[in-house]
């Protein structure tokens, strides 16, 4: 048991390979004419993929709260654990915005550049203050961060499906869920910046008191 929160990091980085490889599939109609060449119905490949990419994100996704959520419950926290969970969220995060982005989103080209361009920034920060033995200590809306960026790119690859859940064909609806889509995802985005800033400001704080 005490390998288990480790063992679900690791399924949310295979996860992540299989979600992404997915949407490229979704994105590649060579892909499907070959498919439709050797007798397999297109819509049932391309409902395949849409699915596969859709619950393996939402599965990697509940593997965030779990792996750390058990690793305190059964007191195994460890520092392999500690170093892979960041990877693995932001290699979930940064999979499904390029995934997004191939399959035509420029919404989510946009929101994602902003969101990557700060998480690359934050750890670059941690690496220049690693050195001077400094830390930027996570904070709770860097935590909430993670979920709602989670949950906005679940948002923007269940509406684009809309077709696939055989739900009602009304424009309407469809264009209201989109709009409620985006305006989650920027939330995300704002959100995102503004812990960026946040650590921004701390890293700059503590460079001084060194």
């Amino acid at each position: 048991m005490k390998h288990l929160p480790n063992i679900l990091t690791a399924l949310r980085l295979v996860l992540t390979l299989v979600v992404f490889l997915a949407m490229l599939g979704l994105a590649s109609q060579p892909f499907v004419m070959w498919a439709a060449g050797r007798g397999i119905d297109p819509r049932i490949v391309q409902t395949t993929l849409y699915f596969t990419a859709f619950w393996g994100f939402v599965v990697a996704a509940v593997t965030d709260f779990f792996d750390g959520w058990l690793a305190r419950r059964l007191k195994v926290e460890s520092l392999l654990g500690a170093i892979l969970d960041p990877i693995a969220d932001k290699v979930l995060v940064a999979g499904a915005v390029v995934g997004l982005a191939i399959l035509g989103s420029w919404m989510v080209a946009a929101a994602g550049g902003l969101i990557l361009f700060r998480e690359f920034a934050v750890s670059a920060l941690r690496e220049t203050l690693a050195p001077k033995g400094l830390k930027l200590p996570v904070t709770l809306l860097a935590k909430w961060k993670t979920t709602l960026q989670l949950v906005a790119l679940a948002a923007q690859m269940f509406v684009p499906g809309w077709g696939f859940w055989d739900l009602p064909r009304d424009m309407a609806l469809v264009h209201q869920a989109m709009m409620a889509a985006n305006v989650v995802l920027w939330l995300a985005v704002a959100v995102t910046l503004w812990t960026g800033m946040e650590y921004g400001l701390a890293a700059r704080k503590a460079l001084k008191g060194s």
